[in-house]
């Protein structure tokens, strides 16, 4: 197990980015875990005076993997699940030497999820994640917005969400963090900035929600924008990105396999056969360095 204390004078970390999805990435398996996780998240994430990243995920011992990340967006919140921050754990795992197998099991607090890791040059380039079955069930995502009866499916797709002077139509996944999907025309600032915190925040998500606003270029071809839950918009959600696969294929927009176009760079999605979930995208070391409280 990881020891606890505080944070140490000059804690070592590494700065890793999955699609332009950053965050500051802590090895536990070398150093205590933090103290405090949550304020600690907060500092580094500000981009004026500290790392600059959209949270922070420490990578620690697990006893049914060959590790597990523990997710904190920048306001300090613990999240289930990232899908491009798992990718990065990955890629840690294996080139800093904690597991040197090309396929590797990650411990997250959604779940344990698969990984294979495309390697070249003796370091990994990109990783595909199984991050398993998309959650339907309103009570288990969670929303109180009803399931559509028209739908093929028993899920929240398609309905109506009012919001102050707007009502959009929306589909709600969970890919072990809840998600919820709006399809646009013409996909600008205004949907993420000023509707998405609104979203966000929405009296029928209790737990608060991902918000992802998607226009189809072709069934096979979307580009998509997010506003994540306590970190506001990123440039890339992993799991956002698997659920507007999913809502797409609900709502009859997509086909099964889609490549997702997102500011930050594109990510391969795939709804398979065995209903699991498949990304694919690349992962990214940026820089090292060490982190005192103290200044």
């Amino acid at each position: 197990m990881a020891r606890v204390s505080t944070i140490p004078l000059a804690m070592h970390f590494t700065k890793m980015q999955g699609a332009g999805n950053d965050y500051v990435y802590v090895d536990c398996f070398r150093q205590p875990v933090p103290e405090n996780p949550a304020q600690l998240a907060r500092h580094v994430s500000d981009r004026h005076f500290g790392i600059g990243a959209d949270g922070l995920i420490l990578i620690v011992p697990s006893t049914r993997a060959a590790a597990r990340m523990r997710m904190f967006n920048a306001d300090g919140s613990e999240a289930e699940m990232c899908g491009n921050g798992v990718r990065c754990v990955a890629k840690y795992v294996y080139d800093h030497g904690i597991c040197r197998q090309e396929t590797l099991a990650i411990e997250t607090g959604a779940g344990v999820l698969h990984l294979e890791l495309d390697v070249d040059g003796g370091r990994v380039a990109r990783v595909r994640v199984d991050m398993g079955e998309p959650i339907l069930q309103p009570e288990r995502i969670p929303t109180t917005l009803p399931v559509n009866p028209l739908a093929d499916h028993p899920a929240v797709v398609d309905v109506d969400l009012s919001l102050p002077g707007k009502t959009l139509q929306v589909t709600c996944v969970s890919m072990g963090n809840p998600h919820c999907v709006t399809f646009v025309d013409n996909l600008t600032d205004r949907w993420v900035r000023e509707v998405g915190p609104q979203v966000e925040r929405d009296r029928h998500f209790p737990h608060r929600v991902n918000a992802e606003f998607a226009q189809v270029l072709s069934p096979a071809e979307v580009r998509m924008r997010v506003w994540e839950r306590g970190s506001g918009e990123t440039l890339a959600c992993g799991t956002g990105a698997c659920a507007v696969c999913v809502a797409g294929v609900l709502a009859g927009r997509t086909a099964r396999k889609i490549l997702t176009h997102l500011p930050g760079g594109d990510l391969e999605l795939q709804w398979a056969d065995d209903n699991h979930v498949y990304l694919t995208g690349p992962a990214v070391e940026v820089f090292t360095g060490e982190w005192s409280e103290a200044k």
